[in-house]
């Protein structure tokens, strides 16, 4: 292993904690309806919680509300049932066979909550960064010691990691930022 697999295998890993916490945040409510919403929420199918998205289709119907259709009408009443139970708050209205789940507004309370839970977040993403800098430096470190790499090596991948976790803690910050603003607007 080089100080260039090092610093590709820091940038990857990097790369997929910012994408898990994209996803993270996307389950995040907001004042506008989103299927992602309903992602956490597991449904009684046959016996075994499954995701909700395994038994039905999720779609928007307009800006606040979320239609739910299961693919098999004996299951509205268990998803009809699951959706009210979960903790996002929400009251879904069945339709034949289509389930509407508007979405209420928000409170300024539960708004400021919700950017708490953003900010919470991204400080974990945040830490997920460090630590993989850490890892990556430790990693040189190594190779030092073991006397394939130099110390100039050494100094130059250590800068070129920081480089790199300046920059994916920058996108977090950008992304909370952007997050917040969107929780906020009514």
């Amino acid at each position: 292993m080089t100080t260039a697999d090092i610093k590709s295998n820091a940038q990857t890993k990097m790369d997929q904690s910012i994408a898990a916490f994209k996803n993270n945040l996307s389950k995040i409510r907001t004042g506008r309806a989103n299927p992602q919403l309903l992602d956490t929420i597991h449904v009684d199918y046959y016996g075994s919680m499954v995701p909700l998205s395994q038994v039905a289709n999720v779609q928007l119907l307009d800006s606040r509300t979320i239609s739910v259709q299961p693919w098999e009408k004996t299951m509205s009443a268990k998803i009809e049932k699951a959706i009210r139970e979960s903790d996002l708050g929400l009251n879904p209205a069945s339709l034949g066979d289509l389930i509407r789940v508007p979405m209420p507004p928000m409170s300024e309370e539960r708004r400021r909550e919700m950017t708490k839970l953003a900010r919470t977040e991204g400080e974990n993403a945040k830490i997920a960064i460090r630590n993989l800098r850490r890892d990556a430096n430790e990693g040189v470190k190594k190779l030092v010691k073991d006397k394939e790499a130099s110390e100039d090596d050494q100094k130059r991948s250590e800068g070129e990691v920081q480089k790199l976790t300046d920059k994916h803690i920058s996108d977090i910050d950008a992304l909370v930022a952007a997050k917040e603003q969107e929780i906020m607007a009514i």
